[in-house]
């Protein structure tokens, strides 16, 4: 029997200082258009995939949430599955909490864009419209623009000429970057609408930077002043700090870090801190590039790089009023992050002294690699379906084939026929396309794991004749079978996928770029 936790027990824990999570396992779109504020979005499909690392405490309290308390139900299942002793489903969902006036937003990632609509107000960092972008270098002056996004968001489409400097990296790059440009050149910070840029700006206009501008609305803005994106850019090489930049990253840092109340931890307390991960949720977060993490990281702590913790704070730190703990390989970008962390009002918030290289030179064994692992329950789904070729699929022909990966994925191209349900919503909707539990049926995904684990579902669902296509529509491009795109047989708007940034049309990023300003107007009131 699931437990259930009402609204306004909700409410109250919401409003307390008890460490817990609270998670929509809903489809994107569904949280975009309306969610719980302070809840975090981990849609049914990924909990086995990501809920180790967003909740690294077994005993935490954790309340799941949907629009009705279905889906809720079957997660919190996976959920105790999967070794969580304390979780509970909000009884009649996101309906019975809206009913009874309990508030709600739209949007993702809200407390972070939050915090940078409140830093644009707050600091008044300057910024610079697309437009006048072009009318200064149309005059001749010199301007550089940092783009503040991941590596790959930048290769996907940027501004033209701009250069990839992640947000956890501007400090750390930015005097050796500013060395090499004529003293007079102008410094342009961009992203993908405003956070980071915001932020980017404001992290360098704190460190004592003059000549500098956030790019208003980023990606969004530069195609809305009717201007066309770079695709493919590969200005991807970050300048090997020299004894300065380190020497004045790590100077600002320890600054901000004091400024802000940021705690420090040495080699033997953070032994003592990742000791208490037995008995509560602690997070550890490594904020460098991935190719220095995979180089060698503090075992325990998974990649999230410094701007991307601070623009999804709520994917971050799922468990509510708990430990975070930054690292890096000296100080400077654990610190510079945990201060952001604080500014966003996170109480317990440290960045480890020295980072990877002082655990080393403790006598400390580093792990290399990634830290990405198999889905939980993946090994024993494995065992419990059977496999098939492309060609056996091929061949046969008379199987119903099933694909329950992302909309996109199946719009990208699927086995001819195959009809789409996403695995967070297969128990509900399996029984419409196929209501014969002793019909054939093959599953497929893009890459076989989703279908693996969907699989396993319909054998627990009483289907008797259920096989997986081996490593999904990758094998099957493979053997070069035909394929067939588009949302083919798809009679209701898919809802797990959420247009970001400039692959908006320009209605939505001008109501999109809207909304987000329109998070800061709170703080002009103050």
């Amino acid at each position: 029997m699931t437990d259930l936790i009402s609204a306004g027990e909700l409410a109250l824990l919401l409003s307390g200082n008890a460490p817990f999570a609270l998670i929509d396992v809903r489809d994107v779109g569904e949280y975009n258009s309306s969610h719980i504020p302070g809840a975090s979005l981990i849609p049914r499909r990924e909990l086995e995939f990501r809920m180790y690392e967003s909740v690294p405490f077994s005993g935490a309290r954790i309340v799941v949430c949907d629009d009705d308390g279905q889906r809720a139900a079957l997660a919190a299942e996976t959920l105790t599955e999967m070794g969580y002793t304390d979780v509970s489903v909000l009884d009649g969902g996101m309906n019975r909490w809206v009913v009874e006036r309990h508030p709600t937003e739209w949007g993702v990632n809200v407390p972070s864009k939050d915090f940078g609509e409140r830093m644009q107000v707050e600091h008044g960092v300057p910024e610079m419209t697309a437009t006048e972008f072009l009318e200064r270098l149309d005059n001749g002056e010199k301007l550089v623009i940092l783009d503040s996004r991941t590596p790959e968001e930048y290769q996907r489409s940027c501004v033209p000429g701009a250069r990839s400097v992640p947000g956890a990296e501007l400090a750390l790059r930015i005097t050796d970057i500013a060395d090499a440009l004529d003293e007079d050149t102008i410094i342009v910070v961009s992203c993908a609408g405003r956070t980071r840029s915001i932020v980017g700006t404001w992290i360098l206009q704190r460190m004592g930077l003059r000549n500098l501008y956030g790019l208003e609305n980023g990606t969004a803005g530069w195609v809305l002043a009717g201007q066309k994106l770079e695709a493919g850019a590969d200005r991807l090489q970050l300048p090997e700090p020299s004894a300065k930049g380190l020497t004045e990253a790590e100077s600002y840092a320890a600054r901000v870090g004091a400024e802000d109340v940021v705690r420090r931890l040495d080699m033997e307390g953070l032994v003592e801190i990742m000791q208490r991960r037995d008995s509560e949720t602690v997070y550890l977060i490594d904020v460098r590039t991935r190719s220095e993490y995979e180089g060698g990281h503090i075992p325990g702590f998974q990649w999230y790089p410094g701007g991307q913790a601070v623009q999804r704070s709520d994917e971050v730190a799922v468990v509510h009023n708990c430990p975070v703990v930054f690292c890096c390989d000296r100080s400077a970008r654990a610190t510079i992050t945990a201060s952001l962390y604080r500014q966003m009002g996170f109480d317990e918030v440290y960045a480890v002294e020295g980072g990877a290289e002082a655990w080393r030179a403790a006598g400390h064994a580093l792990e290399t690699g990634d830290s990405g692992r198999l889905p939980s329950g993946y090994a024993q789904a494995l065992e419990a379906v059977a496999l098939v070729s492309p060609e056996q699929l091929h061949s046969t022909g008379d199987s119903t084939v099933l694909f329950v990966d992302l909309s996109q994925d199946f719009a990208r191209g699927h086995v001819p026929s195959a009809r789409w349900i996403p695995r967070g919503w297969l128990e509900s909707r399996i029984d419409g396309v196929v209501a014969d539990k002793r019909a054939t049926l093959t599953v497929t995904c893009a890459d076989g794991i989703q279908a693996t684990l969907a699989g396993a579902t319909l054998s627990k669902l009483g289907y008797r004749n259920v096989s997986v296509l081996e490593d999904g529509m990758k094998a099957w491009r493979a053997a070069d079978l035909p394929v067939e795109a588009g949302l083919t047989g798809v009679m209701d708007p898919p809802t797990d996928m959420l247009l970001t940034g400039a692959s908006r049309n320009y209605a939505d990023m001008v109501n999109y770029l809207r909304w987000e300003e329109a998070l800061g107007h709170k703080y002009h009131r103050r």
